[in-house]
């Protein structure tokens, strides 16, 4: 018979690990979790944007200004008071108003630019560029752009075309109250349209190209392969628009904040620049939070809203 040698003791350390105790474990648990690799994420993510949060509410609930003195708990006096307030609902009807008037063209007009790009055969890259670089733009140097273009009445471009036609040049594109909005909205579809058009042109590309060849086999024209494939293949993109388009719109400041700076009359301001004059002109920033929140619930109910339809659709698109 052979004697068998002795095993040696495994050390603490792997011991420890084998138990499921001990720092080795530990680790091991982080990196399988792949907590190692998200908690600088969480880590900054917790700190510029859950802390401000709950701080912004816990000053929405006090008397909290500008000067930084000492302030008292409230409760929801806030609150209550930015829902008496006639200043916020006029301001949060613009930015529904707002969103209202943008959010149907910038889509459609996204949509139509990228069915364009996709079919052109000479200088696509340049049709993409031109219809992609406005998005680049800082706000600032599209506000002022649009400012010039528009509102100088002797050498604005939009007169002096109105003037070439033989039509009166003397609309008040920014001073009108019935086309500052307009003015706006049009200013905003130029500049942000482009990324809408990149999305519907992503999914363009991705569309396999063998549904194209069998609806022509069937003898399916252009415009039946626009409605019966094109545009059901888009359908998921296009709710991806819509959401974020909406969120966008109502989160409207710089362009307005530039053009009209909510005038005339106050027909363009939008919420956040009221929560801006409440907290650094009017030196409440305790009630410019409360604002903030009650828009802030605005946009979870616009979500939600949007996601139950959604989800309806597709449950009876599946039937």
């Amino acid at each position: 018979m052979t004697a068998t040698a002795p095993t040696a003791p495994a050390p603490p350390a792997q011991a420890a690990s084998r138990t499921g105790t001990g720092p080795l474990a530990a680790g091991r648990r982080w990196t399988e979790h792949g907590l190692v690799f998200t908690g600088p994420f969480l880590l900054l993510y917790a700190l510029f944007l859950v802390w401000p949060v709950l701080l912004g509410l816990k000053m929405s609930l006090g008397d909290d200004n500008i000067a930084g003195t000492d302030s008292e708990f409230t409760g929801l006096d806030n609150y209550a008071e930015a829902l008496r307030d006639p200043e916020v609902w006029s301001s949060l009807w613009n930015t529904v108003w707002f969103t209202l008037l943008s959010t149907v063209p910038l889509v459609v007009t996204g949509l139509v630019l990228a069915l364009l790009a996709h079919h052109l055969r000479v200088v696509r890259w340049l049709w993409r560029l031109s219809w992609f670089a406005p998005f680049l733009l800082p706000s600032g140097v599209v506000g002022l752009l649009w400012l010039w273009m528009i509102y100088p009445s002797d050498f604005g471009l939009a007169d002096l075309l109105l003037n070439s036609l033989g039509l009166d040049p003397g609309i008040g594109w920014l001073t009108d109250t019935r086309y500052a909005m307009l003015s706006i909205v049009l200013t905003t579809v130029w500049w942000t349209v482009g990324f809408n058009f990149l999305l519907y042109l992503a999914a363009l590309q991705a569309i396999p190209r063998h549904l194209y060849e069998a609806a022509e086999l069937d003898g399916a024209g252009a415009w039946r392969r626009l409605v019966h494939i094109t545009l059901p293949m888009l359908s998921r993109t296009t709710a991806v628009v819509v959401v974020l388009q909406l969120l966008a719109s109502l989160k409207i400041f710089d362009q307005v904040y530039i053009m009209t700076g909510g005038g005339p009359d106050e027909s363009t301001r939008p919420i956040l620049q009221y929560v801006y004059e409440a907290g650094f002109t009017g030196y409440r920033i305790g009630y410019a939070s409360a604002v903030s929140y009650v828009f802030f619930a605005l946009i979870v109910i616009v979500s939600l809203i949007h996601l139950r339809m959604t989800r309806r659709f597709r449950e009876e698109a599946a039937k």
